[in-house]
């Protein structure tokens, strides 16, 4: 399910605006060469950042990091739109057969065989089946676009690599990785400010009880956690870092063995956080490591092409912001 819905979120950069009317009544944030950005449109791309701005309490912070969301948000949106006109001029078509490829495959990756149930999670998330249809079929217009245009530039040199491996095992073995348990009240994305105080008076009420002397944490975490590793006595195992939301990380990194955090939130709720103890992180050697190591340096450098290719287009079009 955290598969589905993390893909689910990734391709929902690719939608639009819901409604034709929504986008006559609504504010125009940008317009891009003859086409123009909602306020309606920028707001739901940008709701799951804003849901976890929303728990900031300091109004002064909530405010600004509001303001740069929402403007690195509307970049990404005129990017679309820049690209979006490039696959028209260059007739870049996808098949309704591929299409309905990359759905099975998105359905075969979360183990959803039933066509009905997969219908109902899309649902969920404020989806038709047809509406998803349109979002994969962008995305692999866009994919084709990007491979054509940036595609030949992205290279990965055995230096590269060798760099990055020297740089991955100094950092490592300076490093050590962490054993937590966890406890979680479940809070809705999409819930009201004042249910997500309740919840967080909850958390705080579940870390007192957590920090009393003798008290067991694994028991209380089966007994209070509303999460899926409550059985486990919420048992996260060792982690290292870059693993977990940041907010966890820096929690799960900052406590000393057998501390226990204040609640943090994420986008699941609030977690109590134990840590149990901690080891130095084993290096891993040159080839274990060669895979993942290309895998991440062709994304920083197809994010770094991709970047030009997209301040080359907007160079060239007839771009206002109006935000």
């Amino acid at each position: 399910m955290k598969k589905l819905l993390a893909f689910m979120a990734a391709v929902a950069l690719l939608a639009g605006p819901t409604a034709a009317r929504a986008e006559l009544v609504d504010k125009v944030v940008a317009v891009v060469n003859r086409d123009v950005i909602s306020l309606s449109e920028l707001e739901q791309r940008a709701a799951p950042e804003m849901q976890r701005i929303n728990a900031e309490r300091d109004s002064r912070k909530r405010a600004e990091e509001r303001g740069q969301v929402l403007k690195t948000t509307l970049d990404t949106l005129i990017g679309e739109k820049l690209m979006e006109g490039e696959i028209q001029q260059l007739g870049i078509t996808a098949t309704d057969a591929e299409v309905e490829e990359l759905v099975a495959d998105v359905r075969k990756q979360n183990n959803i065989t039933d066509a009905a149930q997969f219908e109902q999670l899309l649902a969920g998330e404020g989806l038709t089946m047809p509406r998803y249809r349109d979002m994969m079929r962008k995305r692999i217009l866009r994919d084709r676009l990007l491979r054509m245009k940036v595609g030949p530039k992205v290279k990965v040199t055995e230096e590269d690599l060798k760099a990055a491996y020297a740089q991955y095992s100094r950092l490592e073995g300076e490093d050590t990785e962490v054993h937590a348990r966890h406890i979680l009240v479940q809070v809705d994305a999409k819930a009201t400010p004042e249910v997500v105080e309740a919840a967080r008076k909850k958390a705080e009420g579940i870390a007192q009880e957590a920090r009393r002397p003798g008290m067991d944490f694994s028991a209380l975490a089966r007994a209070r956690s509303e999460g899926p590793s409550a059985a486990d006595g919420g048992d996260l195992g060792f982690f290292k870092r870059g693993v977990m939301v940041a907010a966890f990380e820096k929690a799960a990194f900052t406590l000393k063995d057998g501390e226990v955090s204040e609640p943090i939130r994420t986008n699941f709720g609030w977690h109590i956080l134990k840590v149990e103890e901690r080891r130095n992180v084993k290096v891993s050697s040159y080839d274990e490591m060669k895979p993942k190591l290309e895998s991440k340096l062709l994304q920083e450098k197809t994010e770094k092409f991709l970047d030009q290719y997209v301040q080359e287009l907007r160079s060239k079009a007839n771009v206002e912001v109006k935000l």
